[in-house]
């Protein structure tokens, strides 16, 4: 008989993926009925071993899974040598092959209202300038205090991106003049994408155009208007059904700041200027005051304790940044660099704004694989239930790249996608904040030119990447792929502002040039609406089950089915169109057993396709397919 175990097939595992703490797990390994067959558990309080038992038509072990959150292992053993299945194959040895099991605290939530959510980032200064005058003399005091800016004349230029003014360095020191009234006056646009919260990159007094340089954690910065403009913002996006999420920057300062004051252009004393400042425990001192460590080496980065008690009560205080920027108006943080903040302070900063607002979110920027990333001190507690609410889900971004450029086929992808619903728990899962583009990557649309790693090339070469009207046509059918794919999948979309538009640009900083006002992509935009609206309507998607599967090497099929409607999507990352054919028996992995697929079902024209055994149905070149069964 053949030995056969999956951990994301019902008929093996039960439940699906991710479980809460002390919960009941079923295990099940198909095999030859007279073997002697053990389960090895590896949970943190050590190994164990419980023996499995033949039921007839398989073996099977149940055991409670550990009464805290944590990353635990498991195998099995058949007459004396572990079992391992890679592709569905069995395989033995004399050394285990674990597999993982994220379990998580039974009593975490995350918010509903941000569950259903439909996310825009903007990058503030690119989206929209309400006032030039305003903005021109916001940069004449800017100047007045002795630091170099860059205005740009026209709307339309490109952002800096070489060395200027005399400067050795390039910096990022020139300006446009976007700012937050001009967000405010957007906000009919950003609404009728179906956008239900906004998500901005850093907004305080900083001396950059990024701000992720803070120089004081309770001021807007005054080239993007004042606190109460804030308020405004967000007292005018909550009229039209939209929460403004802030980026809280933690791990680091700016050295041009009331905190450091390297430059002595602030009338606190900064930690740079005496051991005797109280911001002087904040940092960390080599060499007083020349040597300090910096994030990722730079000077004008230094980092912080986030440990040490005053800075620790500053943050998350009562009358910290936290609370204080939450009763503006705030909805949520999103943390930069979650993954160089140590795990008691991201536990910390939960506790904190869940006590002003048990509705606030709590977004970390993590890379990873949430539930099995490690760090200096061990394995990362972002999925537990008492840290980050969802991460930005890169883990969704690349490998969609990778499989719509046609460098992954989609059996690869199709596998990445089930991995992370598999280790993430479900109220996590729900809440990743699902995106194709950030200020951190190369605009999506050029991203799907099929460029090569953007940090291979100089910015130079970056800028003289100029695809042709052709390659430009392919990846904006793509892009309309990738969020059909988004719109369709578990998590929240996030669209980079702009990227509905059909912007273009290589890594930072090309990849945040202004919003094109009066020059957007009309089809890539009116896709990405009705995408918007059909992941807010579809009942599928809002509370169904995933099954996600290869049809074939370059089309991928996700399938969203509730009570009320099944809801299938085909995505062809081909240059041909594909003929899918579709048949249960593909869909093996998944939450649960797959409902029936008979039945009839409207595309998005309204044409009928019959399913009764099978479904078949042509999905153009590098495009998609939305059908639906109610």
């Amino acid at each position: 008989m053949n030995w056969y175990y999956h951990s994301r097939n019902p008929h093996c595992k039960q439940p699906f993926g991710a479980v809460q703490t002390n919960a009941p797990v079923s295990l099940c390994l198909d095999g030859d009925s007279s073997a002697s067959v053990e389960l090895l558990l590896y949970p943190p309080e050590g190994p164990k071993t419980l023996p499995m038992h033949w039921d007839g038509r398989q073996y099977r072990a149940t055991f409670s899974a550990p009464s805290v959150p944590c990353r635990m292992g498991y195998t099995f053993r058949v007459n004396g040598r572990y079992f391992g299945a890679e592709s569905g194959e069995a395989q033995f040895s004399d050394a285990p092959k674990l597999y993982g099991l994220t379990v998580y605290d039974g009593a975490f939530t995350t918010p509903e209202w941000f569950r259903n959510a439909v996310v825009y980032q903007i990058f503030p200064d690119r989206f929209f300038c309400s006032d030039r005058q305003r903005f021109m003399n916001a940069a004449a005091d800017y100047r007045a205090g002795g630091r170099p800016i860059f205005v740009h004349d026209g709307w339309n230029e490109t952002p800096y991106y070489t060395p200027h003014g005399g400067a050795k360095d390039y910096a990022p020191d020139d300006y446009f003049g976007g700012d937050l009234n001009g967000i405010r006056e957007k906000l009919p646009y950003i609404a009728s994408l179906g956008v239900t919260c906004i998500y901005l990159n850093p907004i305080f007094a900083a001396h950059s155009n990024h701000r992720y340089n803070t120089a004081d954690y309770m001021t807007v910065d005054p080239i993007l208007g004042t606190n109460d403009d804030f308020k405004a913002l967000c007292e005018a996006a909550k009229a039209l059904g939209i929460r403004i999420v802030l980026d809280g920057v933690f791990s680091h300062t700016g050295d041009d700041s009331l905190y450091f004051n390297r430059y002595g252009r602030y009338d606190t004393l900064g930690a740079c200027q005496s051991k005797d400042s109280p911001y002087y425990p904040w940092y960390r001192f080599y060499e007083y005051p020349k040597r300090y460590e910096c994030w990722w080496n730079f000077e004008t980065l230094p980092n912080v304790e986030e440990n040490e008690p005053h800075y620790t009560e500053f943050i998350q205080g009562e009358n910290g940044v936290l609370r204080t920027w939450l009763r503006a108006g705030a909805s949520g943080w999103r943390l930069d660099v979650a993954d160089e903040l140590p795990d008691s302070f991201i536990r910390g900063i939960r506790r904190s704004i869940k006590a002003q607002d048990p509705d606030a979110v709590l977004i970390g920027e993590v890379w990873d694989n949430c539930a099995t990333k490690f760090g200096p001190e061990g394995r990362r507690g972002y999925v537990n239930g008492d840290e980050l609410d969802a991460p930005m889900n890169y883990q969704f971004r690349d490998p969609t790249v990778e499989f719509l450029n046609g460098r992954w086929d989609a059996y690869a992808y199709a596998d990445a996608l089930n991995r992370v619903l598999e280790d993430y728990p479900k109220p996590f899962m729900d809440a990743c904040l699902n995106l194709l583009g950030s200020h951190d990557t190369e605009r999506i649309r050029t991203a799907l030119t099929g460029i090569p790693d953007a940090r291979t090339l100089t910015r130079k070469q970056q800028l003289a990447h100029d695809p042709d009207a052709a390659m430009l046509l392919r990846a904006g059918r793509r892009v309309m792929t990738g969020f059909a794919l988004m719109a369709a999948l578990p998590g929240v979309p996030c669209i980079f502002y702009g990227d509905e538009a059909g912007m273009t640009g290589m890594s930072d900083p090309l990849n945040r040039g202004t919003f094109p006002w009066g020059r957007e992509d009309e089809t890539i935009a009116d896709c990405v609406k009705r995408l918007m609206a059909l992941h807010k309507t579809s009942d599928a998607i809002r509370n169904g089950s995933t099954h996600i599967a290869a049809i074939g090497k370059r089309t991928v099929c996700v399938i969203r089915q509730s009570a009320e409607e099944t809801l299938i999507l085909l995505a062809n990352a081909a240059d041909t169109p594909s003929r899918a054919i579709l048949y249960p028996a593909l869909f093996r992995e998944g939450a649960e057993d797959l409902g029936s697929l008979e039945g009839t079902y409207r595309d998005e024209s309204g044409n009928t396709v019959e399913c009764r055994s099978t479904l078949s149905a042509t999905v153009p070149a590098n495009s998609f397919c939305v059908l639906r069964k109610s």
